[in-house]
């Protein structure tokens, strides 16, 4: 039980900015559970966008107030993924021999810095339309974030993991078949709750054509491949929310 509980703390402490459980010693025994509650991590961020749009919004102007949770989302997570999208994109303009050594550099290249500007602005688009189409669909905020973290889940689980040290190899280690299960579980229970089935397999589709692209590029996938997944999942699930309601 407290391994679980170090795992959930550990969870918080990786993928968040929130305060209250930083653990950043990666103990034996606890990184696979800190991936299993990866999913729930990001369902819990989109409940607080919720509250906060809830508690706001007779307050503010809707799109100020949409572009004021799209920036909170940013801020919560510390762009850790949006860091490994930069990376990922830089990794794609060079030869494959030379990527991994190219996504470590702790400087962002220019073309990782350009199409990170133009991936939030697409996706701080993404989520103002959404909410000034019909603002009851902040609702689905916390589903889209679960989704995504849950394809990096699974992810690790199924895919090789190339770096050769770091959390990542950590996870891969420890993650076991019923933690995932577990965590499919209750991702399934809550996308029936929300009755949004139909993002699980968007979301699902994603992961396997990710996994297409970078099994054949790289023979597997890096820490940084794993935060460009849930960037990129996120997007793709807001713009097929916006094409089904349009």
């Amino acid at each position: 039980m407290i391994q679980i509980l170090k795992g959930f703390a550990l969870s918080i402490s990786m993928l968040t900015i929130i305060p209250f459980f930083k653990v950043h010693d990666f103990y034996k025994g606890i990184n696979g559970y800190a991936v299993m509650f990866y999913p729930l991590v990001g369902f819990l961020l989109g409940m607080i966008l919720w509250g906060t749009f809830v508690l706001l919004q007779n307050f503010l102007p809707l799109m100020h107030l949409s572009i004021l949770i799209f920036s909170l989302l940013i801020l919560l997570t510390g762009a850790i993924h949006l860091d490994g999208f930069s990376d990922t994109v830089d990794g794609l303009y060079v030869a494959k021999e030379k990527a991994l050594e190219v996504m470590k550099d702790p400087n962002t290249g220019g073309m990782g810095m350009i199409f990170s500007v133009v991936f939030l602005i697409l996706k701080a688009s993404s989520i103002v339309s959404l909410l000034v189409i019909d603002a009851t669909l902040i609702y689905l905020l916390p589903i889209v974030l679960m989704l995504s973290r849950f394809n990096a889940v699974i992810a690790i689980y199924f895919y090789p993991y190339i770096s050769k040290n770091g959390m990542g190899s950590l996870a891969k280690e420890e993650l076991k078949l019923f933690q995932v299960i577990i965590a499919f579980i209750y991702v399934i229970a809550l996308v029936i709750i929300f009755y949004k089935i139909s993002l699980l397999f968007i979301s699902l589709s994603v992961f396997l054509f990710l996994g297409l692209f970078f099994i054949k590029r790289y023979s597997g996938f890096t820490g940084d491949i794993y935060g460009f997944s849930i960037e990129v999942t996120e997007l793709i699930l807001l713009n097929f929310i916006l094409i089904t309601i349009l």
